[in-house]
């Protein structure tokens, strides 16, 4: 069992609630707020994108800042850092495996050198880390 202490303000936190509005959610994280939702398909109202695509936005936004970062630090200068995830799945005798899939490209041309190092620096974003299974992920009910 994990002890687990009430949180302070210098750690990070997202409170979400699901409304009466079938899947639409509001969720509010220090001073901002975004919502939630399903696709019409899926019974929502697509009034905002679904929990996968806010995860997938926030692989692609803690790696292109992990990559600023490093690139500041080197004095790169490969322009604008564009990172884009996908989720996809193949069918195997095991079943249906899911994986994701990062492609990051730079608005300047990256060299052989450059590129093996700038992958190296995206796997350690820290969201990445976390998907990785390097976060435990402690749930209790209130």
């Amino acid at each position: 069992m994990y002890l687990i202490k009430k949180y302070n303000m210098a750690e990070v936190s997202t409170k979400v609630t699901l409304t009466n509005k079938n899947y639409l959610a509001e969720a509010k994280m220090r001073n901002h707020f975004c919502v939630l939702d399903r696709p019409i398909t899926e019974g929502g109202g697509d009034t905002g994108p679904t929990p996968v695509e806010y995860l997938l936005t926030a692989i692609a936004g803690c790696v292109s800042m992990t990559l600023k970062k490093y690139l500041e630090i080197k004095d790169w200068d490969l322009g604008n850092i564009i990172v884009e995830v996908f989720q996809k799945e193949t069918l195997t005798k095991e079943g249906v495996i899911k994986f994701l899939i990062e492609e990051i490209s730079f608005e300047k041309e990256v060299s052989e050198k450059q590129k093996e190092e700038l992958l190296k620096v995206a796997s350690r974003c820290p969201v990445v880390k976390m998907l990785k299974g390097e976060t435990k992920v402690v749930s209790n009910i209130m």
